[in-house]
């Protein structure tokens, strides 16, 4: 893969914060549900996801990592039949769709039965799972969470996420970490690649066992 910079000198929150829930809490929490600007680019993000996974309209789809609900809500909206999870609390609070019923539980350990899904989309969230080489919690979790999505994923399902790697070998250590095993196949798209700041990173993967 082409070498390119990942240097942007304002840190984001899981580089500051130890975990995701100390940071989003108290005003965070509002700050971040009642964003509009953040609507919008959680919005734009999730089409663009939705381009690269190509998955039909009424397949049951789960969003890992919802948070306050801003990519259920135009997933529901486009006609997909949507479950979302989230393991903070306060932010299922904010969803504007109250008879989506968000689950509150951890994408590492997913209460689902095996092969529910068609399709799994994660915005946003990846990189508070994985952010350190040296994080042997978080590397049981990264694999929890290949281990749980492969368990309630249909044959032939599809995940696709959206994440913010701190740098390009945690990148490809995720990369690696899903084919590992055999369960899955794929690759990463990469948008605006030689921007930083308006770079998005997609890892778009495909069940094969």
């Amino acid at each position: 893969m082409t070498d390119y910079n990942f240097n942007i000198k304002e840190k984001r929150p899981e580089e500051i914060y130890q975990n995701v829930f100390e940071y989003f809490k108290d005003d965070q929490v509002i700050k971040y549900s009642t964003s509009k600007s953040m609507m919008k680019i959680q919005e734009k993000i999730t089409l663009r996801a939705l381009e690269i996974i190509k998955i039909q309209p009424k397949e049951l789809v789960l969003d890992a990592g919802s948070g306050c609900g801003f990519s259920s809500i135009v997933l529901r909206e486009l006609g997909f039949k949507v479950i979302s999870i989230d393991i903070i609390k306060h932010l299922l609070n904010f969803y504007q769709l109250p008879e989506m019923n968000p689950i509150l539980a951890d994408i590492c350990l997913t209460p689902f039965r095996n092969e529910t899904f068609r399709a799994i989309i994660s915005i946003s969230a990846l990189q508070w799972i994985y952010s350190d080489l040296n994080n042997i919690n978080m590397e049981n979790n990264l694999n929890n969470l290949i281990n749980s999505f492969h368990r309630i994923l249909k044959p032939n399902g599809k995940i696709i996420f959206q994440f913010y790697p701190k740098t390009k070998i945690i990148m490809e250590k995720i990369g690696s970490a899903f084919k590992k095993k055999d369960f899955f196949e794929g690759n990463f798209i990469i948008d605006n690649i030689k921007s930083p700041k308006k770079r998005k990173i997609f890892l778009f993967l495909k069940k094969i066992t």
